[in-house]
């Protein structure tokens, strides 16, 4: 099992993200987490007041939706969504990392993405464990929407040639 302090197995500003989580103190930790919650931007208009074309990340202790997009660009471009309540910052928190270190990355960096990635922010320590695992779920769900995705764009890709 890797080390929850590795970083060198995430993409860029996903490890950026973690170096900054690790060079402040615990307090600090929920600080930048309640800035980044400030920062997710919201979901595009398409889907505005759809949250039903948004998956519902069970996970989370605060009601968070999630939607993928992934481009038929040659790296399958993948975009991110979410939509949480502002008096949600923890959820909202979790999301910006997300968001922030993973949003216009090919497909396959996001699925290499490790599962146990949402641990390596040194937050583990800072909120509880149920918190956690809406980071872990979230992550989960992105790599799955991804994976469908792909591979329906490849299915069609097939179809038409």
């Amino acid at each position: 099992m890797p080390s929850p302090d590795r970083l060198d197995d995430l993409p860029p500003n996903l490890a950026e993200l973690a170096e900054d989580f690790h060079a402040v103190t615990q307090q600090e930790r929920l600080q930048l987490l309640l800035e980044l919650s400030r920062e997710l931007p919201a979901p595009p208009e398409r889907y505005a007041g759809k949250l039903d074309s948004m998956e519902r990340v069970d996970e989370c202790q605060s009601p968070l939706f999630l939607a993928v997009e992934v481009g038929e660009d040659p790296q399958r471009t993948v975009n991110l969504f979410f939509e949480a309540p502002p008096e949600a910052p923890t959820t909202r928190g979790f999301a910006g990392i997300l968001h922030e270190g993973l949003d216009g990355l090919p497909a396959q960096e996001v699925l290499d993405v490790p599962d146990d990635a949402p641990y390596r922010f040194g937050l583990a320590e800072a909120v509880s464990p149920l918190r956690m695992r809406g980071m872990v779920g979230m992550l989960a769900r992105i790599k799955r929407q991804v994976r469908l995705r792909v591979q329906s764009i490849d299915l069609a890709a097939g179809q038409e040639s």
